[in-house]
């Protein structure tokens, strides 16, 4: 997933003037010892200064950086002079960079090495950060002076870039109440703080129970895990404090491959009910009543501004415009789905009873089962694959990928020339391959420990415009693999491999953006996530396979009849794979389309999902209660849908490529890719930018075949 900008983790989906406003030598100088607002230094145009940050500096930080960017919006409020682009819409566009400095530093506090001090002050700052917003978008001088401009543009249209800017911003304001009367307007802001505080706990409520569930293992208890696996599992342990034990965390990471191997089957109940109750355990951390709470607030504030529900207010700038679209895509998939899952369920259960096991599939069951389902029928043993897919070769292949399409060079930066928060994080440099020219620094933190929030994330620290001069991109890309004990090769699933390629997506997102305003930066939730979705499809190239595919002991490339198997298995426990994010994704909407007054979320869910058809041997991807997407901010919330639209132009554009001469190493359609579908950003419509790629509107039937599905005639 794309990681929701720093801002928007902490406030939702509230619009913020300061958002990815970069620092420039022209800053007003803001006299401070906080290095956490200070201009950052050194290589590479400036760099944050990650080995001086301090959980003790982001109270001040933050409260100096808003009193600063406020007194920059005031001041542009108050201009005697008549509204212009220039002296409103830019000087926006150039306001708070001081504040962004601080949350580049607080993104990495929140997600990558958190700590128990760094949430109480999360929790004091995020009513505070809320008002903050309100101060902005409910600025009267400020939003007249934007309308002003926004009006006189409809009838002078501006340059693109410039009328995409002035678009976005007043369309930001107007959907954050900015039209509302001084009531309203009052109780919105209040909605907002109430809400800050709500997603700030759901989210430490969710890491609290992923580090405190945590499943140990005695010798005799592991049965069917690789050495690797075990040797990763006692090192944890290891550290701790168990020596002599296995650890099992409770990450996707550790959970996915004990699910899939460990022969003891009352273990891989424990691990999963732990993985799957997260926020669910009926104690003061369970989050089931912040949701309902969630939920009636997001109501309520829509309402002040008319809309029947917070989906039909949330989607009208989205590719979908609006739910009942959303829902339709969605439901046209499902029945296939859930049909497939009938049939892998039947393939597992047929298997477990050859091998003697006198049980009927469950949840903890299915990847155990499906894995030998693999072997039986495409002789795939997963664990075979996983011997072949190292983290650098991948890390490598991955660079050649952006060599060919985007024409981009990858070198380490000497340890020590560029300062990282973790010693896990490495850095590389970014070049033009034919000019040389530097185009930024890409930050590598791979590893699953303490502190750091699961799952796989991109994030920018700074991203590229050039309105006031170009400025170079520093991404980073944040992973939950289990780190190897000392010596060993960090081998990973063909699932964890695509996620790499997918997060590596984002990055080349960041990177290849071209546009002049921060603004053209940001992205159309169902849009965001098909530039990494379509990457993925490169790991399955022969050129990688053939290159980066090879033995971590004997250095062997990956035999051409694996290779085969796993091409022929490519569609295989799609059932499973698309009925669990469907059902979140369903969830997720039928949630805030439904009346929130007395609603009893473990009740809706389980209800819906009776309603739905689901199928009892899978859970939701994620459950409610630790769906950190919808309920840790706004930025995925009525939104989850987005991953499969996204997916329908993935597949379609795919096609492109298979349809192409020279197939996914086509110069002429990545020539083309990077043109309409990275370097634009937001700076054109969504839509438009792919019928200029693909010549049309995007077709579901490629996704369908995709997936194994079938194809309707109609």
């Amino acid at each position: 997933m794309i990681s929701k900008s720093i801002k928007a983790t902490i406030l939702g989906s509230l619009i913020l003037f300061a958002s990815c406003k970069e620092e420039s030598k022209t800053d007003k100088i803001l006299m401070t010892d906080n290095v956490l607002l200070q201009e950052w230094k050194g290589p590479y145009e400036g760099v944050p200064a990650f080995d001086k940050m301090n959980v003790a500096d982001v109270k001040e930080a933050v409260e100096k950086g808003m009193k600063r960017n406020l007194e920059e919006i005031e001041e542009i409020a108050n201009n005697e002079e008549g509204p212009t682009f220039e002296n409103t819409i830019i000087a926006m566009e150039s306001a708070g960079k001081e504040l962004n400095r601080v949350f580049t530093y607080y993104g990495i506090m929140s997600s990558n090495v958190s700590s128990p001090e760094f949430r109480e002050i999360q929790a004091e700052l995020a009513p505070k950060l809320s008002e903050f917003n309100s101060k902005i978008t409910q600025n009267e001088k400020l939003f007249q002076r934007v309308k002003t401009v926004y009006d006189n543009s409809q009838v002078e249209p501006l340059e693109p870039q410039a009328q995409r800017v002035v678009d976005l911003i007043y369309k930001g304001f107007e959907m954050n109440g900015a039209n509302l009367d001084a009531e309203k307007k009052k109780r919105y802001a209040e909605i907002n703080k109430e809400l800050s505080t709500l997603y700030t706990k759901f989210s430490n409520n969710v890491l609290h129970d992923e580090e405190n569930y945590i499943t140990y293992l005695t010798k005799d208890q592991l049965g069917g895990l690789s050495d690797g696996f075990i040797k990763s599992a006692s090192k944890i342990a290891s550290d701790n404090d168990k020596e002599g034990m296995y650890a099992i965390t409770n990450t996707r990471s550790s959970m996915d491959p004990f699910l899939t191997y460990s022969t003891e089957r009352e273990l891989r109940k424990q691990v999963w009910e732990n993985y799957y109750s997260r926020g669910d355990n009926g104690d003061e951390y369970d989050n089931n009543q912040l949701i309902a709470e969630i939920l009636k607030l997001r109501k309520e504030r829509v309402g002040l501004m008319g809309y029947d529900n917070y989906a039909q207010w949330r989607l009208q700038d989205r590719m979908a415009k609006n739910p009942e679209n959303a829902m339709d895509l969605m439901l046209k998939v499902w029945p296939a789905a859930t049909a497939r899952v009938k049939e892998e369920v039947a393939d597992m259960q047929e298997v477990a009873n050859e091998l003697g096991d006198d049980i009927s599939i469950e949840p903890w069951d299915y990847r155990y089962y499906a894995e030998k389902v693999r072997q039986k029928k495409y002789d795939l043993d997963s664990d075979e694959v996983k011997q072949y897919l190292q983290l650098d070769k991948l890390t490598d292949a991955m660079f050649f990928t952006a060599g060919e399409l985007f024409n981009y060079n990858f070198t380490p930066v000497e340890e020590g020339t560029v300062p990282v928060f973790h010693e896990d994080v490495k850095v590389w440099e970014v070049t033009d391959k034919d000019s040389g020219k530097h185009i930024g620094l890409w930050y590598l933190d791979p590893f699953a420990r303490q502190g750091k929030r699961s799952g796989a994330w991109a994030t920018t620290y700074r991203s590229y415009t050039s309105f006031e001069g170009e400025k170079n991109v520093l991404a980073s890309n944040n992973s939950n693999f289990v780190k190897p004990a000392p010596g060993e090769a960090v081998l990973v699933s063909w699932d964890d491999a695509t996620t790499f390629f997918h997060e590596f997506g984002h990055a080349l997102h960041f990177f290849s953006s071209n546009v002049k305003y921060p603004t053209l930066n940001g992205g159309v939730r169902d849009y965001t996530e098909f530039q990494s979705q379509l990457l993925e499809r490169w790991l399955f190239t022969d050129k990688v396979i053939n290159q980066f595919l090879v033995h971590h002991e004997t250095g062997e490339p990956i035999p051409a009849e694996l290779v085969e198997k796993i091409k022929k298995a490519s569609t295989f426990n799609q059932g499973f794979g698309t009925t669990e994010y469907l059902a979140s994704a369903l969830i997720d909407m039928k949630l805030h389309l439904a009346d929130p007054t007395d609603i009893d979320i473990d009740k809706f869910e389980r209800e819906t999902l009776d309603e739905l058809g689901m199928p009892k041997e899978l859970p939701m991807r994620h459950r409610t209660p630790h769906f950190g997407h919808v309920f840790s901010g706004e930025g995925y919330a009525t939104a989850y849908y987005g991953y499969m639209w996204a997916d329908v132009l993935t597949s379609d554009a795919s096609e492109a490529f298979r349809e192409a001469p020279d197939g996914f190493y086509d110069k002429e359609v990545a020539a083309k890719l990077v043109k309409y579908l990275f370097a634009p950003r937001n700076a054109m419509d969504p839509a438009e930018a792919f019928r200029k790629f693909r010549g049309r509107d995007a077709s579901i039937e490629a996704l369908m075949r995709d997936r194994g599905f079938p194809v309707s005639q109609s």
